[in-house]
């Protein structure tokens, strides 16, 4: 089979923590006998991933979590919607074991997880293929010099632009002015997305469809903020590129 012809993506660093207080053994077990049976792992000759491969019954619909912390948001939308195959990414250990508990007690079989930087596993995804994408809550990283470990980031935005299908909806959602302003300016920035908000009510509400996480209800920041963005038909963005 051939091998991905896209070229090999720069290394990159990643800035976060990866473990907190020692796991309860019933935790430990779950990331010692679930976690491996619903990781994905990415394919040793550097081919792109085919998403089919990931479920055993091929999903109507790809949805994609970055940094789901607990997974409360996660495990609630795959519940709602078991006919949607949901990629959640977390390299948090003490998060991933909370999402495991989730899916566990639900029963539920629409999830799959990578627990490193969600980077790693973008730059294998084919594109056009993500219907939904949500950064929820993520770490601010609120000092000047540290802007650049946030993960919006103008090449952040473009892989993601690429990865997601037309009219597909990119959600954020943070509490802290410094990073919602960071957020709409590179995302806005990039012609492939457009933001859906017609008025205030629109980013200070957080919709029905869109659960509050443990994250959300501390409000360590402020007020949280909820945007909502859509991916463009790639013909109106060639169109806009050319004039």
């Amino acid at each position: 089979m051939a091998t991905d012809p896209r070229p090999a993506p720069p290394p990159r660093r990643f800035y976060g923590r990866r473990t907190g207080r020692r796991l309860r053994p019933g935790r430990q077990q779950l990331i010692d006998s679930v976690l491996p049976r619903l990781e994905i792992v990415l394919p040793e000759d550097g081919r792109a991933l085919d998403p089919a491969d990931l479920f055993d019954v091929a999903p109507k619909s790809l949805w994609f979590e970055i940094g789901f912390g607990g997974g409360e948001h996660l495990v609630w939308q795959a519940e709602r919607h078991p006919d949607i195959g949901f990629i959640g990414c977390e390299p948090f250990v003490n998060g991933m074991s909370t999402l495991l508990a989730g899916v566990q007690d639900k029963g539920l079989t629409n999830i799959r997880v990578w627990s490193d930087d969600a980077r790693l596993v973008l730059d294998r995804w084919p594109a056009a293929s993500l219907d939904r994408v949500f950064m929820l809550f993520a770490d601010p990283w609120p000092k000047n010099r540290h802007a650049g470990r946030r993960f919006v980031q103008t090449e952040t935005v473009a892989l993601l632009a690429d990865r997601m299908a037309d009219g597909a909806e990119l959600r954020i959602a943070s509490d802290d002015p410094g990073l919602v302003d960071w957020s709409l300016w590179h995302v806005r920035a990039d012609p492939a997305f457009e933001w859906l908000a017609r008025g205030p009510e629109d980013w200070r509400h957080r919709p029905e469809d869109w659960p509050a996480t443990r994250y959300e209800e501390k409000q360590l920041h402020g007020a949280p903020v909820f945007l909502r963005f859509r991916r463009r038909p790639r013909s109106d963005v060639s169109s806009t590129r050319s004039l």
